[in-house]
């Protein structure tokens, strides 16, 4: 008999396989070191082959899938209903072989390494923002401690604090101006990563044609556009762009029992960083389409029936829904268009 299915719980150094006939019957059940990954399913006939969506998990996949086998990446939260006893390496591998042969599982889309090389900048550059806001949150807290306190802003640090280490007037030691002025320039130098990174992904995004597409859509600039074309891939891979909208996690959650449905907030599943990125673009828009005060905008209606934070997320989802039907029917985002029905 050979196998049919393969189940691999991914790790460092130690990886554990499951596998399975066509008919269920267990014939694999062994760890593999990373060196011995390849001898072995180099040597084994097409098989289905199911990898949670972890570190090293895109790599494997395409690994695997030049090999001849057919690979699919699920979620871990899919899987885990799937142990069935208490968790370990081999349970975990027997639950992810069972969690692949299901006909309705939900599979993530396997990146290439253009896309994993463009999201790594994403990543970077995310972490060089959210250190440069805490080294900042850092130098206000400090000086807040001797009564000196600047207004919140990123832009405030750079422009007031100098003035105040040279004041001479306040009581400031003259070791802790040396410290502030330490961190002033560990926050120019975050600064200085986060736009040269952003210079890059611009670079990425200008020789995109998919990039350059998506940028044209109001509330999507080019980090936002980068972020979705990377992240997304096959566009074809979602039915509809509603799915596309529910796998950023801009779709109502559900709680419905008896019959009777109850939506909720939206349900924040997926990529958060992309979801915040449309809905940071969406609010951009609102604010311009405020100042115009247009009371046709579809935008300015909703404003009107909700309150921005509603209307930001309904905004983000819309867009949403855009993205996946440029990239689909590979079409330029117009202003206006309205779908034709053909009737018979």
């Amino acid at each position: 008999m050979k196998l049919s299915t393969v189940g691999i719980d991914l790790a460092k150094n130690v990886f554990q396989i499951h596998g399975i006939d066509q008919h269920g019957k267990v014939l694999v059940k062994k760890q593999l070191r990373r060196d011995q990954m390849a001898t072995f399913f180099v040597n084994l006939p097409p098989c289905l082959v199911g990898i949670e969506a972890c570190g090293s998990a895109h790599h494997w996949a395409r690994k695997l899938q030049a090999m001849g086998h057919t690979v699919r990446l699920m979620a871990p939260q899919f899987v885990k209903p799937y142990v069935k006893t208490n968790k370990n390496d081999a349970a975990d591998a027997e639950a992810i072989c069972e969690a692949v042969s299901r006909p309705n599982m939900r599979f993530v889309p396997i990146k290439n390494i253009e896309q994993q090389a463009v999201l790594a900048l994403h990543r970077v550059r995310q972490g060089f923002v959210k250190a440069r806001t805490a080294q900042a949150n850092q130098i206000r807290g400090l000086l807040g401690e001797f009564g000196l306190i600047v207004p919140q802003g990123i832009g405030y640090i750079a422009s007031r604090v100098p003035e105040l280490i040279e004041d001479a007037a306040n009581e400031l030691p003259g070791p802790f101006r040396v410290l502030v002025q330490r961190l002033l320039d560990h926050l120019k130098d975050l600064g200085r990563q986060v736009e040269e990174l952003e210079t890059q992904i611009q670079a990425w995004h200008r020789a995109s044609d998919l990039s350059s597409k998506l940028a044209q859509v109001p509330g999507v600039g080019p980090i936002t556009a980068s972020a979705l074309v990377a992240s997304i891939g096959n566009a074809k891979n979602f039915e509809s762009g509603r799915q596309l909208a529910a796998w950023l996690g801009l779709v109502p959650r559900q709680h419905s029992s008896g019959g009777k449905s109850n939506l909720l907030g939206m349900s924040k599943r997926g990529d958060t960083y992309l979801r915040t990125l449309l809905i940071h673009g969406a609010r951009s828009v609102i604010y311009r389409a405020g100042q115009k005060a247009d009371p046709c905008s579809w935008v300015n209606a909703v404003v009107q029936r909700r309150n921005k934070n509603v209307a930001a997320v309904a905004l983000a989802n819309k867009n949403a829904r855009i993205v996946w039907a440029l990239l689909t029917h590979e079409r330029r985002y117009e202003t206006g268009y309205t779908r034709v029905i053909e009737t018979v």
